[in-house]
């Protein structure tokens, strides 16, 4: 089995929490009052947009909350969506560890919008880990589609076999594992540490 040179890594769900997920978009609804059935067609129509960096942060909101008037100002909206971005220390930490070795090609792939990624990668030191970002917004492709995994082993010029995805969700694997990758669904970082191991990854 080819040694594994590169690890590339889901973001939300993985080392944050999610950005911009049904559990966030509940609770920012509940916060401000916003009805639910009506926000959530109006996001389906334009998620793929938003998530693309083809619509702006700014026309996402005009679009799905501030269609009408409203009691709360679009920057207090925005401010708590960023501040539901949170760390998950434990896989955070050990996703550092193995860029401090410096054995691997450490990488994203992940479907974020433009705002919210930049924001999540300044503010959690992303930068410190990860050497290339294959985000959604970025490059116009969104997992679980075939081309971004392509598109991301294609920049690294890494053979698919010597590659690790991980992620949280079922279907954002299937596709890499066609292609060839490892692919590891991540429940939590101890979990992660022992089914690397198995690929004699570690720090």
């Amino acid at each position: 089995m080819p040694q594994v040179s590169a690890i590339f890594w889901d973001v939300g769900g993985v080392v944050l929490t999610d950005a911009w997920d049904h559990t966030q978009r509940a609770e920012a609804l509940a916060k401000f009052g916003v009805e639910p059935a009506e926000f959530q067609i109006r996001h389906e129509m334009l998620v793929s947009s938003f998530e693309r960096g083809e619509l702006s942060l700014e026309d996402y909101l005009k679009r799905t909350i501030f269609y009408r008037d409203r009691s709360f100002t679009p920057q207090a909206f925005r401010e708590y969506m960023f501040s539901l971005s949170r760390p998950k220390p434990d896989t955070l930490a050990f996703a550092e560890q193995l860029a401090k070795s410096g054995k691997y090609l450490m990488a994203t792939i992940n479907n974020e919008s433009l705002e919210l990624n930049r924001y999540r990668i300044q503010s959690f030191g992303l930068r410190q880990i990860f050497s290339l970002f294959v985000s959604s917004c970025f490059v116009g492709l969104r997992k679980p589609e075939e081309g971004i995994y392509r598109l991301a082993l294609q920049l690294t010029q890494k053979p698919a076999e010597e590659c690790c995805f991980l992620d949280d969700r079922p279907l954002n694997l299937e596709s890499a594992a066609y292609l060839g990758m490892h692919a590891i669904q991540v429940e939590n970082a101890a979990q992660l540490r022992t089914e690397l191991a198995k690929l004699e990854v570690q720090p």
